[in-house]
């Protein structure tokens, strides 16, 4: 984890998130030095890098990931003064009484009057339901992760009434969806749990696609892979400022998911009509903010993630309103303790999730004794800073799904467990799946866990400067499809136990980049390829973690000025 002289300098290179506008130019290059690992000698620069400097919106094998996290990955949160004080609502904070519907009062007050801080002094608090903020701008601030702690005594399954999942068969939806803590639009929570007690399978609304709700706003004509820019017939629907969606929608060839893979022989030979769940996430959909608009030109806040082509009938739609400004920080969020769960049979002790959210964040936070961590659910723009999961053992301690896109998790911790696992229990450490794409993990410590991605054919995200106990698996449904996509990036990996799996990626990933990773051995390889083939993957510095610059490579792209 970072010092502060360390963390002191990257704001200084950083600065405040430049003007998106001009931003198809390219320039300069800041690189920092990897702490992941000593090395003996001064690291040396990284030829694939040369090449992204060159090439930085549609590399071949890098994703362009400068501007993933909140407004841009902006180093300071946007913090609203302290308008409501828990305490003033009833809430005390010697456990002795259940907090939970004073802080929910508060929440939604501070919410209704247009948003603000909510402050929990310094204390233990006893929460018997789930704490949630459906208003957006609104910000539950403790006086830190070791002063203000909530300790929860109840699950999902308790709380909200119903066990089971919308796939089928005995699996827990609470397996990779809720938080404890959860950030939800209003609307897209009232359809949740409307479908909760009608015992509606599947739930309408779970994530935030209710796609027939919404309405096109302008066609989009073609355009590559890296441009910030799209030209529109019509542009009078399109304003300044706008969050949006750019949709795509695959064809009857599946060229979309064959270009989301890369392209080549090995994607246009994969089967893809008989993965059902994979292409239940089709259309892609991308939330973006519009940063201007002139005549028949819209540019975005950030490149596109992808072509635009017109067999993909492009569009630009409304979307669900989603939560906007939002934030959780300095607090720590303790489960009642119990014996980590079988694998997909969680009750739903879970952390902190984000739904249907863009621009939020949660900073300095912990949770402990949790089935699941912090979670990513059609969540988009989103920065998790100094978060740590810990206690007996997270089945996810990060899940990211549903079509998440841009988001960055920045010096996080999974500490090691502090019981030996249960029989039939699984880890899967950082996970990624569903079509989310250009998501960053960055300056993270993993005392246990993987690279878990997870099916469903995430693309395009980056695993950097990480030291990692490699020790959990894979997961994720044959129906669901592909491990990976094209563009997945591990740069700066520190592998302390030699296990190859899910890390070193060059035979598995297609047009992907293994850079600077631990010298790992191939045994108990749990992920094949794909697709069959030349994968067009490279792999660099290997068995040199530290050995190459940039060291970091999100920071890297954020220190490059157009």
């Amino acid at each position: 984890m970072e010092t502060g002289r360390r963390a002191i300098s990257r704001r200084s290179l950083l600065g405040s998130a430049t003007a998106v506008a001009a931003a198809c130019a390219a320039s300069g290059i800041a690189g920092t030095r990897t702490a992941a690992a000593a090395v003996t000698a001064p690291p040396t620069s990284s030829p694939l890098w040369d090449e992204f400097r060159r090439n930085r919106y549609s590399h071949p094998q890098i994703p362009y990931v400068g501007r993933a996290g909140q407004r841009g990955g902006a180093h300071r949160f946007p913090r609203g003064p302290v308008v409501a004080n828990v305490l003033a609502y009833g809430a005390k904070r010697d456990g002795s009484a259940d907090a939970a519907p004073a802080i929910n009062r508060a929440v939604a007050a501070v919410g209704e009057r247009g948003g603000g801080t909510v402050l929990i002094p310094a204390g233990t608090y006893r929460i018997d339901d789930l704490i949630r903020i459906g208003h957006s701008n609104v910000v539950l601030k403790g006086a830190g992760s070791t002063r203000t702690k909530l300790y929860a005594t109840k699950n999902l399954t308790e709380l909200i009434g119903v066990y089971g999942s919308r796939y089928g068969g005995d699996k827990s939806s609470w397996s990779w969806a809720g938080g404890l803590i959860w950030l939800c639009p209003k609307g897209r929570w009232d359809s949740l749990t409307a479908a909760i007690k009608a015992k509606s399978w599947p739930f309408e609304g779970w994530t935030g696609n209710k796609r027939d709700e919404w309405r096109t706003l302008a066609t989009v004509r073609p355009a590559r892979r890296g441009d910030w820019c799209v030209t529109v017939p019509d542009a009078s629907h399109l304003r300044r400022g706008q969050l949006v969606l750019l949709r795509l929608a695959d064809d009857a060839g599946h060229t979309l998911l064959e270009h989301m893979a890369g392209g080549g022989a090995g994607p246009e030979a994969y089967v893809w009509d008989d993965k059902t769940k994979l292409t239940s996430y089709v259309p892609y959909e991308w939330p973006v903010r519009i940063a201007a608009v002139k005549r028949n030109k819209v540019t975005f806040e950030r490149p596109l993630p992808l072509d635009v082509r017109p067999e993909w009938d492009p569009r630009i739609t409304t979307l669900v309103t989603p939560l906007t400004g939002s934030g959780v920080e300095g607090l720590t969020l303790e489960a009642m303790e119990t014996p980590q769960s079988q694998h997909l049979l969680d009750k739903g002790y879970n952390g902190v999730t984000f739904q249907c959210a863009y621009d939020c964040w949660a900073d300095d936070i912990t949770v402990r004794h949790v089935d699941n961590g912090f979670g990513l659910v059609a969540a988009s723009a989103c920065t998790l800073r100094r978060t740590r999961v810990e206690g007996r053992g997270s089945h996810h301690p990060y899940f990211c799904r549903e079509g998440s896109h841009d988001n960055l998790i920045e010096d996080f911790t999974i500490a090691r467990r502090t019981v030996p696992a249960p029989a039939n229990t699984q880890l899967h450490g950082i996970n990624v799946e569903g079509l989310s794409s250009y998501n960053v993990w960055s300056r993270g410590n993993m005392g246990m866990g993987t690279f878990d991605t997870h099916r469903g054919m995430p693309f395009a995200n980056v695993r950097t400067e990480i030291t990692v106990n490699n020790n959990g698996r894979h997961g994720g449904d044959a129906s669901a499809g592909p491990l990976y996509g094209a563009r997945f990036t591990h740069w700066n990996v520190t592998v302390t136990n030699e296990r190859a799996g899910l890390i070193k990626i060059d035979q598995i990933a297609p047009y992907s980049a293994t850079v600077a990773i631990s010298a790992v051995r191939e045994f108990d390889q749990i992920d094949v390829p794909d697709f069959s083939g030349t994968l067009g993957s490279r792999i660099e510095a290997y068995g040199q973690p530290g050995g190459v610059r940039p060291g970091n490579l999100y920071e890297a792209q954020r220190a490059l000025r157009t």
